[in-house]
């Protein structure tokens, strides 16, 4: 049943696949909305100004690439991008500790 506004989103689950090679694309991401959504192919670029993140999308008809899903507004696309670099940095932290053994 659709609620509308009012109830707050949690991301309830973000699993982070870390791109080996090198490059700009460092990891891609996917994160679970409530326990009942999935967002799946949400990339973590290394851009000029540091880490962010690039929602799903799609190249149209005119060669631009155009978002899939995305934020509605830029205060929930900083929530979501701050949760996926958090979790980024911890999957990078934990291979690390993996490698120093």
């Amino acid at each position: 049943m659709f609620t509308g506004k009012g109830s707050a989103m949690n991301i309830t689950d973000v699993r982070v696949r870390k791109i080996a090679k090198e490059g700009k694309m460092k990891a891609v991401v996917s994160i679970t909305i409530d326990d009942e959504f999935v967002v799946h192919d949400i990339k973590v670029i290394e851009g000029e100004k540091g880490l962010f993140i690039a929602m799903p999308s799609r190249k149209a008809s005119d060669g631009e690439y155009r978002d899939i899903a995305h934020p509605i507004n830029s205060q929930t696309r900083e929530l979501i991008q701050k949760i996926i670099l958090d979790a980024y940095e911890k999957a990078l932290s934990e291979a690390s500790d993996e490698v120093e053994g």
